[in-house]
């Protein structure tokens, strides 16, 4: 489950001002992961050698230039394509990922387990920003891995670097609420506040409008998801549940981790919320084991795209919500 033990600032929440939804800021990521770029450099200059050495082989052959050569030539094709612009590879992905989770979304609206047609894992992270996001960011660049992270938007006034630099990864931001509230305890009003208030402080900070939330405590009920299917949201439970917040020690979650991993699986761990130097120390023996196993690290929509979620979610009583 999600950490209980959780005790948040509390301040005033400010009033959401008229038309807020279509306010927020919604700015693309800065930045993508510097593996992205190379792999698109990698993959554009191949295809400029191979047309280069067709029109020159004599063979009679014919190649149209045009397909990877416009008006500034090869290499200007090769800088679009890796940069973050309309026309990236960045972006040709982004819109694939909002189309899985917009399918996703027509059938069930929230998910614990992507399907299994191919060896993948969804790392997530809940509760940041806080002050062990940038070392969890860390382990993640190290590894060659890719995260998913629920923010409480009232650690934004606090740790927002943390937020800067999952947008500069170009990682998913997924929104946990203003204040890490219990969604089923709340009033529709308050539900609906805890949810854009978070969008509102981490839109500051670079991050789009959010496709994905996770319920703190893993509550919610009815309501919840009449809100989240207005906001076109998908609800992402999770797979294994690590306990890292019960503070075990490295092994314990390590162990927790590797044992319930299955393809498919959407891991659950935190950045914030409490001493989270055991899961720094844990991730990166968790990336290394699975990696060795076989598995490849997604992001929650990659993992959507890639492996489409089964209709039937199997959420267990734990997890089913306050108001069913």
């Amino acid at each position: 489950m999600d950490d209980r033990a959780t005790a948040y600032r509390r301040q005033e929440p400010p009033n959401l001002p008229a038309g807020l939804l279509h306010g927020v800021r919604t700015r693309s990521r800065q930045s993508h992961h510097r593996r992205r770029r190379w792999f698109a450099l990698g993959i554009v200059a191949a295809i400029a050698l191979i047309a280069g050495i067709s029109s020159g082989s004599g063979g009679g052959s014919v190649v149209d230039h045009h397909v990877v050569a416009g008006p500034g030539g090869y290499f200007s094709r090769i800088r679009a394509l890796a940069g973050t612009g309309a026309g990236s590879l960045a972006a040709q992905e982004q819109v694939a990922e909002n189309a899985a989770i917009d399918k996703t979304l027509a059938y069930t609206p929230y998910v614990r387990v992507a399907g299994a047609q191919h060896r993948e894992i969804a790392l997530t992270f809940d509760d940041g920003p806080g002050p062990y996001t940038l070392r969890v960011l860390s382990v993640l660049e190290h590894e060659h891995a890719p995260g998913t992270f629920f923010e409480v938007g009232v650690e934004e006034k606090y740790f927002h670097a943390g937020t800067s630099a999952i947008v500069a990864n170009g990682f998913p931001i997924g929104d946990h609420t203003e204040m890490h509230a219990p969604m089923s305890k709340l009033t529709a009003a308050g539900q609906r506040t805890q949810l854009l208030q978070q969008v509102s402080a981490t839109g500051d900070y670079g991050a789009p409008f959010p496709r994905l939330f996770r319920p703190p405590y893993g509550l919610w009920d009815n309501t919840t998801l009449s809100i989240l299917k207005g906001f076109r949201m998908l609800m992402v439970m999770w797979t294994v549940d690590t306990s890292d917040y019960r503070e075990l020690g490295v092994a314990s979650i390590v162990h927790t981790a590797v044992s319930g991993a299955r393809p498919g699986a959407i891991i659950l761990m935190h950045d914030a919320g409490g001493n989270r130097i055991e899961t720094v120390g844990a991730l990166p023996i968790i990336i290394r084991t699975l990696r060795a196993r076989g598995y490849r690290f997604v992001t929650v929509p990659r993992l959507l795209l890639d492996n489409p979620a089964p209709a039937n979610q199997q959420i267990p009583p734990s997890l089913a919500g306050g108001g069913g």
